[in-house]
């Protein structure tokens, strides 16, 4: 599903999309089988997206909610200075406006056509994950079909809640990547959502379908809990 499709599931009705604006550039000239600047250009008028990442706010179920969700569709959901800048705007509208995350991840890891400007976006958005944290607000992740490489090595895996689609390839290198170096066959099912699950790394699978209300339902009692904790921190202590 595009980053727009999870908007339209996931919110009330309106939303404001963000950072819209945003274009990478190619600050090493690179080329591998095409110049970077015209992989850009093309994907860019394939897609209609400008990089494979959109932020967005709005209301779900009455709650708040900042969402930055990825694109695979754009070189393969890859995490570039782009995709980093508006991962990270997004957190800080959290911390900033005192609201929930959710960030959407799909992709094939760290956009190596940029260099340590892709690998530093791993380390940017955490710091910012601190800051939500520091806040007092929750970070969920969604993880989907696929999310690896550099995303799941920074802010895929500082959810306070993950939840993932079913039958997801979630990992850092591939499972063929893996099968090669170590040199054997891996578990059966190894890197699927179903598998992390029964590992303790996701915390929930659930169907596309069932996605907004079940999001509704955890909003629900996270934001209730901390009305209680507001509440109880304002009550006079008891003589």
């Amino acid at each position: 599903m595009s980053s727009m499709g999870y908007f339209d599931l996931l919110y009330d009705g309106d939303y404001e999309v963000h950072d819209d604006n945003l274009i990478s550039v190619d600050p090493l000239g690179f080329k591998d089988r095409k110049a970077y600047a015209d992989r850009i250009v093309a994907t860019r008028e394939k897609t209609g997206l400008n990089d494979a990442a959109k932020a967005a706010v709005g209301k779900i179920g009455g709650h708040s909610l900042s969402i930055a969700a990825m694109d695979f569709s754009f070189i393969g959901g890859s995490m570039g200075s782009v995709v980093g800048e508006v991962v990270t705007r997004a957190i800080r509208r959290g911390y900033e406006q005192k609201m929930p995350v959710l960030v959407i991840a799909q992709s094939g890891g760290a956009r190596m056509m940029e260099g340590a400007l892709s690998l530093m976006q791993m380390a940017k958005t955490s710091a910012h994950l601190t800051r939500l944290s520091e806040a007092g607000l929750p970070f969920i992740v969604l993880l989907t079909n696929p999310t690896t490489g550099g995303v799941t090595a920074s802010f895929a895996m500082l959810g306070d809640f993950h939840i993932a689609e079913p039958g997801a390839l979630i990992g850092f290198a591939g499972p063929r990547v893996i099968r090669e170096t170590m040199g054997q066959d891996l578990p059966k099912g190894f890197q699927t959502s179903e598998f992390l699950l029964e590992k303790g790394f996701v915390d929930l699978i659930i169907d596309r379908r069932e996605l907004r209300q079940e999001l509704i339902h955890l909003l629900d009692l996270i934001m209730e809990e901390k009305v209680n904790v507001r509440k109880k921190k304002k009550t006079p202590a008891a003589k």
